[in-house]
């Protein structure tokens, strides 16, 4: 149980540091040394969240940011969030925060929708996992 833990930690400190890059669920995968299929479920499992959808909420949150507190154009954000049109960067952004890049920018206010996952010690369970706002019990 306890090695699934420390997988799981090395999924999001890789997801973490490459947010920027190109990845997918293949470089992950081949990184930490385990089948995507295996990380998927036990991630999923630990978290309530697949590896892609955490990926993708990172990135989103990351573009968010980005939107809120620099002045770079929206495509530019758009390809450092690992999109390769505006087009579909608009449509996940939009489903993400109910507004497209351009009207958020606008409004001005930058709210995280997927913090960093961590990890931290509860006395009844072992461990539980922390994402944004909301705690879920592993």
């Amino acid at each position: 149980m306890n090695g699934q833990k420390e997988v799981i930690k090395e999924v999001i400190n890789y997801i973490e540091g490459n947010l920027e890059n190109e990845i997918s669920l293949d470089h992950i995968s081949k990184n930490i040394g385990y089948s995507k299929f295996y990380l998927n479920r036990i991630f999923t499992g630990y978290t309530g969240i697949t590896m892609y959808k955490y990926l993708q909420n990172r990135r989103l949150t990351v573009a968010a940011e980005k939107l809120v507190k620099t002045d770079k154009p929206i495509m530019q954000i758009a390809y450092e969030a690992g999109y390769d049109t505006q087009q579909s960067f608009s449509f996940a952004f939009k489903q993400a925060y109910s507004y497209p890049p351009k009207v958020y920018r606008a409004i001005g206010v930058f709210t995280p929708k997927q913090n960093k996952i961590s990890m931290c010690l509860s006395s009844i369970s072992g461990y539980k996992f922390i994402a944004g706002t909301k705690e879920a019990a592993a």
